[in-house]
């Protein structure tokens, strides 16, 4: 089924890396500290974040997706959340069904009903997973292949749950060690044959399982603070990157990918980047 065929869709994702057509951000309006969730915020908070500068860092992020062609939908921010910003998390695409997270941690519990309102105003239906939480940095999808982590965000009911509801894909738990926050700061799916990933940390049998099925990357211990992993593939192997991590951006300049280079540092002082920050809702085939 090809995006051309389902050029009304309200929904639609079987990928990590077609060509993205339509994605949910939220700006950093209210972005804080202010409860120290993951190892990264540990590092940041007595130097806290600058909310103009990641603003600014935030409105060219978005620029630079609608000059790519792509649909870019703003949830109005609530200065209750100041993790809001980190859109992947409380909603994640699919195949044609968006699923609404139940949220692990305290501080983010009640950004999924910004999502729902929004959804519900676009007459765009959705699954709401509810008791069991699961949170879309852990989510990462290859066709018929789907990459759940096991985290401190994400719970096996949840992947059990996720693999009922989803009977035509193969659903793969993937254990990592718990300081890392999602499975997508140490792992993320380029291509059909490609990926990133920070080595040594995914439980052995399953990073050899991953590594028999794409050629990785591997992204360093430096890299990873910064996460190198967290990128946005928007299609046609172009991908959205920081600029402080040059070793991602070489590999994959190597391997023919036209690195868009943005720069979001004071956002990831909170622990996420790009793909942290952005919900898919439609991407090609």
């Amino acid at each position: 089924m090809s995006y051309v065929q389902n050029i009304n869709e309200k929904s639609y994702c079987v990928n990590e890396y077609g060509v993205l057509r339509k994605v949910i951000l939220c700006e950093p309006k209210h972005m804080t500290i202010r409860d120290v969730i993951n190892d990264t915020q540990k590092h940041f908070k007595d130097v806290g974040i600058h909310i103009e500068k990641a603003m600014e860092q935030h409105k060219h992020f978005a620029q630079v997706l609608r000059d790519n062609n792509i649909d870019v939908i703003l949830l109005p921010p609530a200065k209750k959340f100041p993790e809001q910003v980190f859109t992947r998390d409380i909603g994640f695409t699919l195949g044609h069904t968006i699923f609404v997270a139940d949220m692990a941690n305290n501080i983010r519990r009640g950004e999924e009903q910004i999502l729902k309102d929004w959804l519900k105003g676009e007459e765009v239906s959705y699954y709401n997973i509810i008791g069991d939480q699961i949170e879309g940095g852990d989510v990462i999808i290859d066709g018929g292949m789907i990459y759940v982590g096991i985290s401190d965000r994400t719970n096996e009911a949840a992947i059990a749950h996720l693999t009922r509801l989803l009977p035509s894909f193969t659903i793969i738990t993937v254990p990592f060690q718990n300081k890392y926050l999602h499975l997508d700061c140490i792992f993320n799916i380029l291509s059909p044959s490609e990926a990133l990933i920070y080595p040594g940390v995914i439980d052995k049998k399953k990073e050899e399982l991953i590594a028999s099925r794409y050629e990785l990357i591997e992204v360093t211990k430096e890299e990873q603070f910064t996460l190198g992993t967290n990128v946005l593939s928007i299609g046609n192997k172009k991908v959205i990157s920081l600029p402080v991590n040059k070793n991602v951006n070489n590999e994959l300049r190597k391997r023919g990918y036209e690195v868009i280079e943005v720069d979001i540092t004071e956002i990831i002082k909170s622990g996420g980047s790009f793909r942290c920050c952005s919900m898919p809702l439609v991407r090609e085939k």
